[in-house]
């Protein structure tokens, strides 16, 4: 029985494959990672916001019992109003205290919830671009694939385009220069 010649291609072919292969699984693993990441800054920056809206509470809170203080001071009988009057004015200095409290400690929150929330946005940005790469990457294994098996070198050459896509995109998952 004579032996069949193997084509050429069909080398090109194989390697093709196992390269576009490689990359894909690399691109999932990598865009898994990446999409955990998105959803971690995104939980943490929930929790610096709620915590950013408790202190925002009780800001106003004691910003209202202060404003309360000073108008029942001035609404009490003088001669209450000067006994009563230091007492009135340490408490309220010291709720007001708390309102400067509060807020710089609203402002810290804040800044690290934009900060956790820009982790996210970055992380998503490499997350889908690793997404493409996978999908172009497993069209063309699949078109890689169907030309062996047929042996149509068209079908093949179509497959390598899709893949030379999905590579660019495995590449602008690492280095974000397509968006």
């Amino acid at each position: 029985m004579a032996e069949e010649k193997k084509e050429q291609w069909l080398n090109y072919l194989a390697l093709t494959t196992v390269i576009f292969a490689v990359c894909a699984t690399l691109s999932t693993f990598k865009g898994g990672g990446f999409s955990t990441k998105s959803i971690m800054s995104q939980s943490q920056a929930s929790d610096e916001w709620a915590l950013y809206q408790s202190k925002s509470i009780k800001s106003y809170l004691y910003q209202m019992q202060a404003d309360k203080l000073e108008l029942d001071l001035v609404s009490l009988p003088a001669a209450t109003q000067q006994q009563l009057s230091d007492k009135y004015h340490q408490t309220i200095n010291d709720y007001r205290a708390k309102v400067e409290k509060y807020n710089q400690e609203k402002e810290a929150l804040q800044t690290k919830a934009k900060g956790l929330e820009a982790n996210r946005d970055e992380a998503q940005i490499h997350s889908h671009a690793f997404g493409l790469a996978v999908i172009y990457l497993q069209i063309s294994i699949l078109l890689s694939s169907i030309a062996g098996l047929l042996k149509k070198k068209l079908v093949w050459l179509t497959g390598v385009l899709c893949g030379g896509l999905g590579l660019i995109y495995f590449a602008d998952g690492f280095l974000v220069f397509l968006t």
